[in-house]
């Protein structure tokens, strides 16, 4: 009987165990915010979640108003949804909210990459030098090289004259993709082909490929970050990360020509802090994913929202063509191409207009920051509400601002000059309430996280629309297919992709 007993009281215990690290004993503490668990223990509301990411926030927001906490996987997220608010977590102390240590737990789970103590300053410092300012003039010299190797190398021969239809989506990523990654990552060497045109034969093969198995990743990116994989789908992510850590590895890198200053310096930094070789090369998959995946669908959207708005295709054109004009060059056949320079693309406020617009309407984010100890969160009503540490606090300004009708008038609505003031100048006055709002747009995040590479993403987004409406002539197969839906699956990952494909006709103008 005694055994029973103890049998019984270990059972119990262990029960009452389990239930509490699922969190089912957690309570509202006085002046915490409003808590909603969820229907599961543990998880939460994270099949809601999931589901679709904005319409779940919206209806949180609806009941429980400009911050709450929901239970998501074991985690306690703190929501804050007042964009006058979000300086109350962009801003905080590294100290109390950190970016670094939510970022290491995903990007070890989902690239089976383990940082070294100062990986992101190293990261920051770095694209500091590489991918902003003078850096990017080489950067935007690369891109451009390869963006002509990959578009144009048939201009003059008549081959691609002919209309050809295809999937602008796959069309577009397939490009900015393989363009970006080479200007990156570097080229097959001249040396061991012969001649730079087999050497260029060889990167527009081997890119096209890589292009090819990097989809099959990205397309399970969603349900891998999340950890919910099937048997099947765990088998092909292990092979696509073992495909990539070989084709982006130290050993074959060293054996490429014109890598760019930011990939090579990534690889010194940790290599002189004594990190294994074949770490680095996982870091390596993790630069590619991060600087490319999501750049390409950023170009669908931006091309195809000049393709059903005429008048923004129009202003974008005379703008495109000025510029040609301005630096004496000219699109001609049997002419040299174009070279577009960093100091061109800083002279594009109509399409610096359309590209912001794009990225309003198209990245959803979300801006998470792991809660280091127990603090307050300043609200912008005065409102202080407590924060436990070991929770998350996290933004996602699309629903909470990038979409508010009351801040954007009909804002599903493409506007190309939403950004532009009367004058042709950059617009930053938006206004919520009548009060001024910093937090407008935040495709790239913001603070001290923002996206680092963010100056060359746009970069890479503007030579490719501008050599698209320099070279080529192209228009939708369907002049009235509607533009279609996002797919939800991806919230909060960056750039949304459309949930169907839209097909369209180019071809070489000469």
């Amino acid at each position: 009987m005694d055994n029973l007993f103890q049998i019984l009281l270990a059972l119990f215990i262990s029960v009452i165990g389990a239930l509490y690290l699922l969190g089912s004993f957690r309570r509202r503490r006085a002046g915490e915010p409003p808590l909603d668990k969820g229907p599961i223990p543990w998880l939460g509301h994270v099949l809601e979640f999931r589901k679709d990411t904005a319409k779940f926030l919206q209806r949180m927001k609806e009941k429980h108003g400009d911050i709450f906490t929901v239970q998501l996987g074991g985690f306690y997220f703190h929501f804050i949804t007042d964009p006058f608010s979000f300086g109350s977590v962009v801003k905080e102390a590294r100290t109390k909210l950190d970016f670094t240590k939510f970022a290491e737990q995903l990007v070890a789970r989902v690239f089976g990459y383990k940082s070294i103590g100062n990986g992101h300053k190293f990261l920051q410092v770095s694209s500091t030098r590489h991918l902003m300012g003078d850096g990017l003039v080489v950067m935007t010299q690369a891109m451009m090289y390869n963006l002509q190797n990959l578009m144009l190398h048939s201009v003059g021969s008549g081959d691609d004259q002919k209309w050809q239809e295809t999937g602008l989506f796959s069309y577009s990523y397939n490009i900015v993709f393989r363009a970006g990654y080479l200007a990156l990552f570097g080229n097959e060497s001249v040396k061991s082909t012969g001649n730079l045109d087999k050497a260029k034969e060889i990167d527009r093969q081997h890119s096209n490929e890589l292009f090819k198995e990097f989809r099959k990743y990205d397309q399970l990116f969603p349900n891998l970050a999340y950890g919910v994989l099937g048997p099947s789908e765990k088998m092909e992510v292990e092979r696509l990360k073992r495909l990539f850590w070989s084709t982006l590895s130290v050993e074959k890198m060293r054996s490429r020509d014109n890598i760019s200053g930011w990939v090579s310096e990534q690889q010194q930094m940790r290599d002189e802090h004594g990190m294994q070789e074949f770490m680095q090369d996982r870091y390596m998959f993790l630069l590619l994913w991060a600087s490319q995946g999501n750049t390409g669908p950023a170009a669908f959207w931006l091309l195809l929202y000049l393709m059903k708005h005429p008048d923004a295709m129009n202003a974008v054109k005379k703008e495109v063509e000025e510029i040609l004009k301005e630096t004496g060059q000219e699109v001609k056949r049997d002419g040299p191409l174009i070279d577009l320079t960093r100091d061109m693309l800083l002279k594009t406020p109509i399409l610096d207009s359309a590209v912001e617009e794009t990225l309003r309407l198209t990245a959803a984010p979300v801006l998470t920051r792991a809660v280091l100890q127990d603090m307050t969160i300043n609200m912008a009503s005065g409102q202080e509400y407590k924060i436990r540490k070991g929770d998350r606090v996290a933004v996602f300004p699309y629903t909470a601002v990038q979409v508010d009708p009351e801040v954007y008038p009909d804002p599903y609505t493409f506007k190309y000059d939403r950004f532009l003031t009367p004058d042709g100048s950059k617009k930053t006055d938006f206004y919520k309430g009548g009060k001024k709002l910093k937090y407008y747009n935040m495709p790239w995040g913001a603070g001290t996280t923002m996206c680092p590479g963010r100056f060359f993403a746009t970069n890479e987004l503007k030579q490719f629309v501008f050599l698209m409406l320099s070279y080529f002539d192209f228009e939708l197969s369907n002049p009235n297919e509607e533009i279609p839906g996002i797919d939800i699956r991806r919230w909060g990952f960056g750039s949304m992709q459309p949930n169907k494909e839209v097909q369209f006709r180019y071809r070489l103008r000469f």
